[in-house]
């Protein structure tokens, strides 16, 4: 195969925040629940915040990263894990609690 990938990854480290909460979730909690009463119905009484049964929505919560990007051929295309991890150390990314990596994305060049 002729030709070239682009490879995105990013480091992954110990202390990490990846959480994904539902709607429903966040509407069902009370502190939630009063700061939207208190933002948008600021001097009403006896209100009470409506809840359809089924939200499908979820959103991330999740720790912000730094991408990385190197340039392999598509030859290599078994190795990538393999080739991004050396990528990284070769960098010196790798730190006492951040030692993994996660490809974030793959593209083939011209």
């Amino acid at each position: 195969m002729n030709g070239k990938i682009e490879v995105t990854y990013k480091l992954l480290c110990k202390n990490d925040v990846n959480k994904e909460i539902s709607l429903l979730e966040l509407l069902k909690n009370e502190k939630i629940a009063k700061l939207i009463k208190s933002e948008f119905a600021k001097g009403f009484r006896n209100i009470d915040l409506v809840c359809p049964k089924e939200i499908e929505d979820t959103f991330k919560i999740e720790t912000i990263k730094e991408y990385y990007t190197f340039v392999v051929l598509k030859d290599d295309f078994a190795d990538i894990l393999a080739l991004a991890e050396e990528n990284a150390a070769s960098r010196k990314l790798f730190k006492k609690d951040c030692n993994r990596i996660e490809l974030v994305d793959i593209k083939t060049l011209d």
